[in-house]
């Protein structure tokens, strides 16, 4: 009962971790996203507004994660017996949508502009003001948030991590872009929107890969780690049939240990818990092992 109560306080304090993350970093993205959207709407600037609607999508990328949140950090039900953990991979999976949907409007207005031949952005000192200083924010942003991420190993952070970086790097190329049109090449303006285009589809086909690996069972943790703890428990023989899934921040083990024939079922059943205790110990991010005990008599099972 102690173990229980440990292992769903531990589960809490990550949710409301990352939470709190969210919500930081969503004020910091509104921010960003108003300034440069509302003075690329002034100065005409299509790359500046694509970045601008870029920032937006962060925002709503962390309402997501927020809603995610709030759902996966539900305890363990009858109808979700192992809990609702994935609800945090399904909404990586929602930002990754946001992500797409960002890049059609990008697109398509950067395309609009390219076809009809008229370029509306003006340059002032003030862009690239507003461009640095909100590039400051992001990658600040981005190097909290993935630190958040890996300690808390949360999907949802590192996906927003990720989003976040790659509207850094856009709005770097928007800098590069707004520099060419006041040296006289106003087609640079679209042209770095479609730039924007390509970073913000990367950035949806990484958090799509992650999120997906979650979704497919994918090993979290390597076979032959969990052996070498297993193997020095002392009684274990050897172990195998070695399995893991879940997320990243709450897996699930299961594995067969074999031991003398002649150990007694009850201990048996202590040794089982000991090899529970040294997996848990060794990999923090693990909440369940179930654990098969078989006779070493020389059968396979």
């Amino acid at each position: 009962m102690a173990k229980a109560l440990a292992t769903k306080n531990a589960v809490s304090e990550r949710m409301r971790s990352i939470r709190r993350v969210l919500w930081i970093v969503l004020f910091l993205n509104l921010a960003v996203a108003a300034a440069k959207y509302v003075y690329g709407a002034m100065s005409g600037s299509a790359s500046m507004q694509a970045d601008g609607i870029h920032s937006v999508f962060d925002s709503a990328g962390n309402v997501v994660g927020l809603v995610g949140i709030a759902i996966a950090s539900r305890p363990a039900d009858e109808g979700h017996p192992y809990g609702h953990a994935k609800f945090e991979t399904y909404a990586s999976l929602l930002i990754g949508v946001l992500l797409l949907l960002a890049a059609f409007e990008v697109g398509s207005s950067a395309v609009g502009k390219l076809m009809s031949g008229v370029y509306t952005a003006e340059v002032t000192p003030i862009s690239f003001v507003v461009m640095v200083g909100t590039l400051a924010v992001n990658l600040g942003v981005t190097t909290y948030e993935r630190r958040c991420a890996k300690r808390l190993k949360s999907e949802v952070l590192a996906a927003d991590a990720n989003h976040t970086l790659s509207d850094a790097l856009v709005s770097i190329g928007v800098i590069i872009g707004l520099a060419a049109v006041a040296l006289g090449f106003p087609v640079a303006d679209p042209v770095m929107a479609l730039v924007v285009t390509v970073a913000i589809l990367a950035t949806a086909y990484d958090v799509f890969k992650h999120a997906l690996a979650t979704l497919s069972d994918r090993a979290r943790i390597p076979e032959e780690d969990l052996h070498a703890v297993a193997v020095s428990v002392p009684g274990v023989q050897d172990a195998h049939h070695i399995r893991t899934r879940g997320t990243e921040g709450e897996v699930y083990a299961d594995l067969h240990v074999l031991v003398a024939p002649e150990m007694t079922v009850g201990e048996a059943h202590e040794l089982s818990e000991r090899v529970e205790a040294a997996i848990e110990q060794r990999f923090p991010n693990v909440i369940e092992v179930l654990v098969h005990i078989e006779p070493n008599d020389g059968h396979e099972d």
